[in-house]
């Protein structure tokens, strides 16, 4: 943690934060990272669910997603509470150099106090691993969870019920690398969209989303996140009708 400034000016005109900044964007570097991490466990929780693996596996990968949530929720506060103590100092100009260690030490307390089980739905990568775990699951789960005893279920609906979500509203095609739109939910062929979305900023005009009925009308880069688990879910189906994707 930054400490007090070794300048002896007792002036904060004086005052150099330099040093801290720099450890700052180390800190900001850190969170990389903890990104790349979390992705690491999305990947192998999905490849878990494909491989029927056992659900104490799947669990430890859910529980590892929660480390890494916590993670970056407590490096946020820190690097909040840094760039929070900074700018009181830079704004209050008090008289005497102030102990920036226990003030950020202090303001980090303050935010980690406010701690709850709802900041992980603020997460978007553990929001996304929740959701596409659920997708993945609903596709290779559908024989599974019906009850053995009850109706039988027409397989052929399930699979016609499953391809038109395969099915690239712009393209018509069956997709091969799925995005989704975080806004509305629907999904696209990255490509396509890409494109489309482009094309229509390029003029100067908003994107709508070329779902029929879609209401979201005005779509954006940051919009879009890797589908992974439909993804999984094309190839899958793909591999049982004995045919690579193209």
């Amino acid at each position: 943690m930054p400490g007090r400034s070794s300048t002896n000016s007792g002036s904060t005109g004086f005052i150099s934060f330099s040093g801290i900044e720099s450890a700052l964007s180390s800190l900001k570097n850190f969170q990389s990272c903890i990104s790349s991490g979390m992705d690491t466990v999305s990947s192998v929780a999905l490849d878990l669910v494909e491989t029927q693996t056992e659900v104490s596996s799947e669990y430890s990968m859910d529980k590892a997603m929660v480390e890494f949530a916590m993670m970056d929720r407590e490096l946020n506060h820190y690097i909040k509470a840094v760039q929070s103590a900074i700018n009181h100092v830079k704004e209050e100009r008090p008289e005497n150099i102030p102990d920036l260690k226990l003030l950020v030490e202090k303001k980090f307390l303050a935010l980690q106090n406010k701690n709850s089980d709802a900041d992980f739905q603020k997460n978007e990568k553990f929001v996304q691993f929740k959701q596409q775990l659920k997708e993945l699951k609903k596709q290779y789960g559908q024989q599974a969870d019906r009850d053995p005893e009850g109706p039988g279920v027409d397989e052929d609906m399930i699979v016609t019920q499953s391809q038109i979500n395969f099915i690239c509203p712009i393209t018509q095609l069956e997709m091969k690398k799925p995005v989704k739109n975080k806004v509305c939910g629907h999904t696209y062929e990255e490509e396509a969209i890409v494109r489309m979305i482009e094309s229509k900023h390029k003029r100067k005009k908003k994107a709508c989303c070329p779902k029929i009925g879609c209401s979201h009308t005005d779509m954006r880069m940051s919009d879009l996140i890797q589908d992974e688990a439909l993804r999984r879910a094309i190839e899958s189906h793909n591999k049982k009708k004995g045919r690579q994707p193209v």
